[in-house]
């Protein structure tokens, strides 16, 4: 019985290694999770916008689940229909739709409130005005870039950057780690690691400038080096969400990578930057 314990744990182990994750089934995960986004996202836009709608839907309810088990009460159901306006608004009509239907979800989340005669008003407001922030709105980013002719081309930018920065990240990291970033929020998290996730998204972003927008090269490197910091502050960000929770993934949704927002949380940060760099610097 010893030796059979010993050898399963060390089977796990390997499998997982320092990153601390079953890397087959992630990586089988994020190849499958990669071919549906960008078929829907480059061959019907529509399609993809539904999906991240999907995608936000299942996410508001994880971090729902989450801040509940902290007797934390989310009011889910003016985020949700929140969560479409903004998304479908971001898509239709751009920022101001945006803009106007965070606003109205904010409303909702308050007066939705106002018939629960529990105690911890403030409390489950300020969470169901958290959760509006970090998931659909940061996430009606990526629809005002897809509304654009050259829409997908714009999303693929902010989607290789961010993997490029997490994959240079987890390789740096786990080969030559040595100095922790924050070793209270993510002891795992390097500034080795870190420096691989700018060569690595710097790499990336270069090419996609030159060749994606016709842009100088140069851009590419402030694209590169944005999209990475904000990858890096969401990855430390939703750490302490978890680590201020008690958990180690929001859930169990994704086989090697915990839940959705687990994959999400160096996205939605980064969002608003990279659409504020292509927006106004590499297009």
């Amino acid at each position: 019985m010893t030796d059979g314990a010993t050898g399963s744990t060390g089977s796990r182990s390997r499998r997982h290694g320092r990153a601390g994750r079953d890397m087959r089934a992630a990586s089988l995960v994020g190849l499958g999770l990669g071919a549906i986004v960008l078929s829907t996202l480059f061959l019907f836009k529509p399609a993809f916008v539904g999906l991240v709608v999907i995608v936000m839907v299942v996410a508001v309810w994880e971090l729902a689940t989450a801040l509940g088990a902290r007797s934390v009460a989310v009011p889910v159901v003016p985020v949700v229909l929140g969560t479409v306006l903004m998304l479908v608004g971001a898509y239709l009509g751009g920022g101001s739709p945006l803009m106007v239907g965070l606003g109205l979800t904010v409303a909702a989340v308050s007066a939705w409130r106002l018939g629960d005669s529990r105690p911890g008003y403030l409390r489950d407001v300020s969470a169901g005005i958290f959760t509006s922030v970090y998931v659909p709105f940061l996430a009606g980013f990526a629809m005002l870039m897809v509304r654009h002719d050259d829409g997908a081309w714009w999303v693929f930018a902010l989607l290789v950057v961010v993997v490029a920065s997490d994959t240079g990240g987890l390789l740096a990291g786990v080969l030559a780690g040595r100095h922790p970033m924050a070793p209270s929020v993510s002891p795992k998290k390097s500034w080795e690691g870190f420096a691989g996730s700018v060569v690595l998204g710097v790499g990336v972003a270069v090419p996609v400038a030159v060749y994606a927008f016709d842009a100088p090269w140069w851009t590419g490197v402030v694209l590169g080096v944005t999209g990475v910091i904000g990858a890096t502050l969401g990855d430390l960000g939703e750490s302490l969400i978890k680590r201020d929770l008690g958990i180690k993934d929001m859930s169990q949704l994704l086989p090697g990578h915990g839940g959705l927002m687990d994959r999400l949380d160096s996205l939605l940060p980064t969002a608003p930057l990279v659409w504020f760099v292509l927006e106004y610097i590499v297009t």
